[in-house]
């Protein structure tokens, strides 16, 4: 089994957990379609460093996470919307015993001894410990918010914004309009365009 230092989520990845070694120090096992890894990190610390390299941070992606679904408990993460990659915790992020799937490797889902049996894309299966029900509503969480993240991306939302009329037309205009309803009320002059210190100019005939 191979040892990392860090890992940046990407593609293969099928699900982690979390571990101590004997000197109480937080690791993960990584599976990926092909390999299985340790990792000199905890899952939250892989999270960030993944999400970080494409220049966000977690909390980011937590808060937009749930500004999309609305404020569910353990919500799922986008990881890397270029590549589509969103997980989601079986548990709340801070139980040790917490693992993040992968959506996108994730095939079926059975009900087995009460726990749910998770079919991956390599073959492979794991038993875990949540209803089957639970289980799929955080799946259907996951890829709900991989297919709103998707949309945004292919279909970007565009604002147009008139421009506002020339607050100095406006207020000649008004003056003129003022000058043909009460003609005597101004007395004699002519309005010339506003200076450049944005200020109306009269001059006496």
């Amino acid at each position: 089994m191979n040892s990392k230092k860090f890992y940046f989520i990407k593609p293969e990845f099928m699900y982690m957990a979390g571990f101590y070694d004997r000197y109480g120090n937080r690791f993960s096992v990584v599976h990926e379609v092909h390999r299985t890894l340790i990792v000199e990190r905890s899952p939250i610390e892989i999270l960030a460093d993944s999400i970080r390299r494409i220049g966000f941070d977690l909390r980011g992606a937590i808060a937009t996470a749930k500004s999309l679904l609305g404020d569910i408990q353990m919500c799922p993460i986008m990881v890397n919307p270029i590549h589509q990659i969103c997980v989601f915790p079986t548990k709340s992020a801070k139980n040790d015993d917490t693992i993040w799937f992968n959506p996108n490797q994730i095939i079926r889902t059975k009900c087995c001894c009460q726990k749910t049996l998770v079919l991956l894309g390599n073959g492979r299966s794991i038993l875990v410990p949540n209803k089957l029900s639970s289980f799929n509503t955080k799946l259907q969480n996951a890829d709900q918010l991989k297919k709103i993240t998707t949309e945004f991306r292919n279909n970007p939302v565009t604002f147009t914004i008139e421009p506002k009329h020339d607050r100095l037309d406006f207020i000649t205009k008004r003056v003129q309009k003022r000058k043909k309803i009460h003609p005597q009320s101004e007395g004699p002059g002519k309005i010339h365009r506003p200076s450049s210190c944005g200020c109306l100019v009269w001059y006496l005939l």
